[in-house]
């Protein structure tokens, strides 16, 4: 019975998606078939992989790029003319697929936006788009080998790319005893003021209002309800010329640590509801810390911000930074921003989402983020975001970016906050809030051998960047 998944790419341009790929597919249960000596720079073997494709495939899946397309002599993809082996991979495939009458055999896997019309044939057969993010792609290529009943192998870790995958690339890279440091992608908030308070008001209107005005501290809104460690009685607001005070309908005080350890209430603000604004609030502190520090910021599909320096609170686009425990007191110095080709700059990004667990942070994402100009993010026709293409640029850049570099961009941003060698932001009128000049480190009795080969590295790299479209479960 067939049941492999064949994957055609081009080699070696697009081999860090297709081990991706593969990879996923493999924890899924499904038996995968990709050119290991295409990944390896060996030779293909052609009767191996037409015997895959007549007698083993049940899907032919082509990674669909401008990769896969012969260049001219300024490096351009040349539209209708496939690369030799890739040609001949989807001729055989698409022949077979009309021999057995095989529907949606084929399907591409449309990874940077490239129109679907590029050769003869393409845009009639089924595209699934993976070019804005990888884990959503995934996601609806998993529900069309469920519709069309591919089958799952038993034995996940035995199948022919599993095992090779382990021999090659696991076996002589695994876990090394040794006494190591890891960074965390989270940055403690080490000590809160002991209330939260929520303030009900009478309406959106005047909940909003007061929200846009009180400029003092952090305050959130959620519809009529306004959160803040700072304690008010009223507040005071100006409206077309006129100042006057509005007195909240009611006033919740809630300490910190019940909200952290929970409690039980059936009326309102129930543990969740305090939850809620609670988290809601930390987002704003985190908000004015970047808005106090002269960020620049824009909002991602999921409707999270990413911040990003800019040349106008950098006195240049490189930074200082020491590594903890480092036993000589060197500093290391890291560009935050840069020139990116003929578009603009380049700059490191950070997104925020607030943990409650293990302990309390602020849980910090990385991103890549391209401006025309240092300041404004890249805009399509319409002046809106262009998606599209600082996720390509995105691509392009991160591809020679390795786990060193990410560390040190993340440890060179929060280092790069400090004002007078501090991080603080005042959270009420009698507490200010310092955070660490770090993120959460621990140490281990294990480690890992890094390959250093940039090679072997970026054949083993992914850069998913699921953050900039997946969901806020807040």
């Amino acid at each position: 019975m067939k049941q492999i998944i064949f994957i055609s790419h081009a080699t070696p341009d697009d081999n860090d998606f297709t081990i991706w790929l593969a990879s996923r597919l493999e924890l899924l249960g499904y038996e995968v078939w990709i050119d290991k000596n295409g990944l390896l720079g060996g030779e293909k073997f052609w009767e191996t992989i037409d015997g895959v494709i007549r007698y083993q495939a049940v899907k032919f899946l082509l990674v669909y790029s401008k990769n896969i397309f012969q260049k001219d002599n300024k490096g351009n993809p040349i539209a209708g003319k496939l690369k030799d082996g890739v040609y001949k991979e989807f001729s055989f495939a698409e022949s077979i697929g009309k021999q057995n009458n095989i529907n949606d055999f084929i399907i591409m896997i449309n990874i940077d936006a490239s129109n679907y019309n590029l050769f003869i044939g393409a845009d009639r057969l089924n595209q699934i788009p993976f070019y804005e993010n990888w884990a959503n792609g995934f996601k609806q290529l998993e529900r069309k080998l469920q519709k069309d009943n591919v089958l799952k192998t038993k034995q996940k870790s035995k199948t022919d790319f599993g095992s090779w995958f382990e021999q090659q690339f696991v076996t002589n890279n695994g876990i090394t005893s040794k006494s190591e440091l890891y960074y965390t992608n989270w940055w403690a908030i080490n000590k809160l003021p002991d209330y939260l308070f929520l303030y009900q008001f009478q309406s959106l209107e005047q909940a909003s209002i007061i929200a846009k005005q009180f400029s003092d501290y952090p305050i959130s809104k959620i519809t009529n309800y306004l959160s803040s460690f700072e304690e008010r009685k009223e507040f005071a607001i100006n409206q077309d010329g006129n100042s006057f005070t509005i007195k909240p309908q009611n006033i919740f005080k809630i300490k910190v640590t019940d909200v952290l350890i929970g409690f039980g209430s059936s009326s309102f603000p129930t543990h969740r509801d305090s939850e809620n604004h609670f988290k809601k609030l930390l987002k704003e502190v985190f908000h004015k810390i970047m808005k106090n520090r002269g960020m620049f910021w824009y909002e991602m599909s999921n409707k999270r911000l990413a911040y990003y320096y800019t040349p106008a609170n950098l006195n240049s686009f490189k930074t200082k930074f020491q590594y903890p425990f480092r036993k000589n007191n060197k500093f290391k110095t890291k560009n935050l921003l840069g020139k990116h080709k003929s578009i603009g700059k380049w700059h490191y990004a950070i997104s925020v989402k607030p943990i409650l667990s293990p302990f309390l942070a602020f849980s910090l994402k990385s991103h890549i983020t391209f401006t025309t100009d240092g300041f404004n993010v890249l805009k399509n026709e319409k002046n809106e975001t262009d998606s599209n293409k600082i996720h390509s640029q995105r691509r392009a850049k991160g591809k020679r970016m390795f786990n060193e570099e990410w560390r040190d961009l993340f440890l060179a941003f929060i280092d790069a906050l400090k004002k007078e060698d501090r991080i603080e932001i005042a959270l009420s009128s009698n507490y200010t809030l310092e955070m660490p000049a770090t993120s959460q480190i621990y140490w281990a009795d294990f480690g890992y051998f890094d390959p250093k080969d940039k090679t072997r590295q970026g054949l083993l790299s992914v850069y998913e960047f699921e953050g900039e479209n997946s969901e806020d479960n807040d």
